[in-house]
């Protein structure tokens, strides 16, 4: 039995709604005069739910301490139940995607489910990083040793020291670069650079471009700034605020892609991961820009 929402059951999308608003602007008096008021108060239905949803990821600091869910025929406790869906979320990019962040899942995504064992639960980096309410990475990230290494991927400034070595062929042709363990780095010919010892890199064709800078001891790689900017537009029509990113990098006529956001924060988290899942080879490499058509 799926748990898909049927069509009818999904809840209408921010384009959805302005179209309504316009539409409702052409009605005849006499059915805008009630049709109006009608979808004013579902926008504010709407907006209260997103404060709700708000209010739930950030917990002010008086807040009590999770407990047992008010329904008290439920023996569910809250934090059991948060536990439960994190390990959902955990078991579903296993299968997805083919990672578990414990270095220790080597099958490719869809295979026989393996065997999970309680150290591979303590160990994961990835368990981890859902239990603090990140979004899993729709591919795997960078290992250093086996482990996941997220902070490449999150931290836009990121430099450090790393150990590197050029990995060749049986006809000694250069492959690629293994980066603390992680064979999976490739060289990206963007012209960058004419040093030799310094070469653009990217893990597996997907997420930012580094800078390595070789060296027989120590090596550095350091991440590059976003080489591209798109705008994210916060527009209001008929009383409905929303976001959109405007995405004009795929080569074909401009898009609008909705985003599910009441701040611009969530908006551009939102954006990040349409493009982590749409445009993997960009993903991290391409900056937003605000654009907030609500101002005059």
């Amino acid at each position: 039995m799926s748990d898909s929402l049927a069509p009818e059951d999904e809840p209408l999308d921010a384009e959805t709604l302005l179209d309504f608003a316009e539409r409702i602007e052409g009605l005849p008096p006499e059915t805008a005069a009630w049709v109006g008021p009608l979808f004013q108060e579902c926008l504010r239905a709407r907006l209260r739910e997103a404060e709700l949803v708000a209010d739930t990821a950030t917990p002010s600091a008086d807040a009590p301490v999770p407990g047992r869910h008010q329904n008290q025929d439920s023996d569910c406790d809250a934090e059991l139940a948060q536990v439960a869906l994190d390990v959902a979320e955990w078991l579903k990019t296993l299968w997805d995607v083919g990672y578990m962040g414990a270095g220790s899942f080597p099958a490719a995504p869809r295979s026989a489910f393996p065997r999970i064992e309680l150290d591979d639960v303590f160990q994961s980096a990835l368990f981890a990083r859902i239990r603090q309410g990140k979004r899993p990475l729709p591919f795997p990230p960078p290992t250093r040793h086996g482990r996941p290494w997220h902070a490449l991927i999150e931290d836009e400034r990121f430099t450090g020291s790393v150990a590197a070595e050029p990995v060749h062929d049986a006809d000694g042709r250069l492959l690629g670069v293994q980066i603390e363990a992680d064979n999976g780095w490739q060289f990206v010919d963007t012209g960058a650079t004419s040093d030799a010892s310094t070469t653009i890199v990217q893990h597996r064709g997907r997420g930012p471009l580094f800078r390595l800078e070789l060296s027989s001891t120590t090596s550095r790689l350091t991440r590059l700034p976003a080489q591209h900017h798109q705008p994210i537009r916060l527009r209001e029509r008929g009383g409905i605020r929303s976001f959109s990113l405007e995405w004009s990098l795929s080569g074909a006529k401009p898009i609008a892609v909705p985003l599910r956001a009441a701040t611009w924060e969530r908006a551009e988290s939102e954006a990040a991961h349409w493009i982590a899942t749409q445009h993997p080879a960009l993903y991290g490499r391409v900056a937003f820009l605000r654009a907030d058509d609500t101002t005059p």
